[in-house]
């Protein structure tokens, strides 16, 4: 009898029909001498709703109380998947962060998960009850709601898999596994049956929106095996119909590129003429990491004359704005910052490059051949990233997704 946590994601529970679709899920790990725990996320487009209701009133409103806000859509959801099971003849009752406990910290908006006490829900498992759990939300040390930013349902999920020792963490989403790439943007674009934990970090943190990125680090650090599945497909986790994201050691054969990811929200900056002096790039993230910018791709040139040098990085696009606000430093005075906005960055992905050269080879060729302009270039052990104009993000993922391989069977 293995303890599964089953997560749905905003999609899946949308309305009653899925809610009792995604119920009937549950009521069959059940059936098969499960014990399991759900986490939910709000209705589809209930989050966005209350977000704007916060915007409306005020566009400089206290975080702490859009926490507040935002948090509800959740419970909402939980209320009414317990309910479903009830119906269904399941011992069932929902949670919310802050009955669990979710220790979170006080970053509102943003919050990180700290610590998460699971006995209260062993006991009840012991009567076979199942936990409904609020994703998106934990409680500070002081008794105040947070949440833990966009997807952060996933990461609720895989950190209560880690404090109740689950066996998986499965994910119900609206597409049936890990793909290639963005079947939207390359038609051949095909499933992935299992995937390591770096390979789907590289890919989660580059633009694929599967899972977030913080859930996967999590999963990563605990050995938590989580699997990306359809709640619109008849078959239930524990077929394992899905992506099975786990140990590197549990896949047979690597592939050289597993996949190819890309983002379109970031935007590029380039700082001119910054003292060449140490120091002064420490100051330059300082300022950004103060105002909890995520800084991604960073190239600092040589500099010629031992003087002036130029550093160029990307940020989240919605965030230009604000790393302007924090670029008004002493130290930058005299130097000039150009931003576009105009652009993609595009990742090819594999734990085979480990073991095999020509693979950037393989891209630069393709990207050439295409007359596709390379802006910056950024590796990693298992990762190739380049900025290309934006209107060229169709053709460069399907001419790389074919130069490795990834279009056939």
């Amino acid at each position: 009898m293995a303890c599964i946590v089953a997560k749905f994601g905003g999609t899946s529970v949308a309305d009653i029909e899925r809610i009792e679709r995604a119920a009937d899920k549950v009521a069959a790990e059940v059936k098969r001498g499960h014990k399991v725990a759900v986490v939910v996320s709000a209705m589809s487009g209930v989050t966005n709703q209350l977000v704007q209701y916060c915007n409306d009133l005020s566009n400089s409103h206290d975080e702490r109380e859009y926490d507040t806000v935002v948090s509800s859509g959740e419970q909402v959801t939980a209320g009414l998947m317990a309910i479903a099971l009830q119906k269904r003849g399941v011992n069932a009752r929902s949670w919310m962060g802050w009955q669990v406990p979710i220790i979170c910290s006080e970053v509102h908006g943003k919050a990180r998960i700290e610590q998460i006490d699971g006995t209260r829900m062993l006991d009840r498992f012991k009567e076979r009850e199942v936990a409904v759990l609020a994703g998106f939300q934990g409680v500070t040390e002081g008794g105040r709601i947070t949440t833990l930013g966009r997807g952060g349902s996933d990461t609720t999920a895989v950190a209560l898999a880690a404090a109740l020792n689950a066996e998986r963490c499965d994910i119900y989403t609206d597409v049936d596994g890990v793909y290639t790439t963005d079947p939207r943007v390359c038609k051949n674009a095909k499933k992935i049956d299992k995937i390591s934990y770096e390979e789907m970090l590289e890919l989660a943190s580059l633009g694929a929106k599967v899972l977030q990125v913080r859930s996967v680090e999590m999963a990563y650090k605990r050995d938590i095996p989580i699997q990306v599945l359809s709640s619109f497909d008849e078959a239930i986790g524990s077929d394992l119909p899905g992506t099975l994201v786990t140990r590197e050691e549990d896949i047979m054969e690597q592939e050289i590129v597993n996949g190819v990811a890309f983002t379109k929200d970031e935007a590029k900056v380039t700082l001119f003429n910054v003292p060449d002096s140490p120091g002064v790039a420490a100051k330059v993230f300082d300022a950004l990491a103060q105002q909890n910018i995520n800084v991604d791709m960073i190239v600092q040139n040589i500099s010629e004359d031992g003087a002036v040098t130029d550093i160029t990085f990307t940020v989240p696009e919605n965030e230009l704005d604000k790393t302007m606000n924090a670029l008004k430093i002493d130290d930058l005075k005299g130097a000039q910052i150009r931003t576009d906005a105009n652009i993609t960055k595009i990742s090819v992905v594999g734990i085979g490059m480990r073991s095999h050269a020509g693979v950037a080879q393989t891209m630069f060729r393709t990207l050439a051949n295409k007359g596709i302009n390379i802006q910056v270039i950024s590796t990693s052990e298992i990762k190739i990233s380049v900025i290309v104009a934006k209107e060229y993000l169709e053709l460069a993922v399907r001419s790389l997704h074919s130069a490795y391989g990834l279009d056939q069977e």
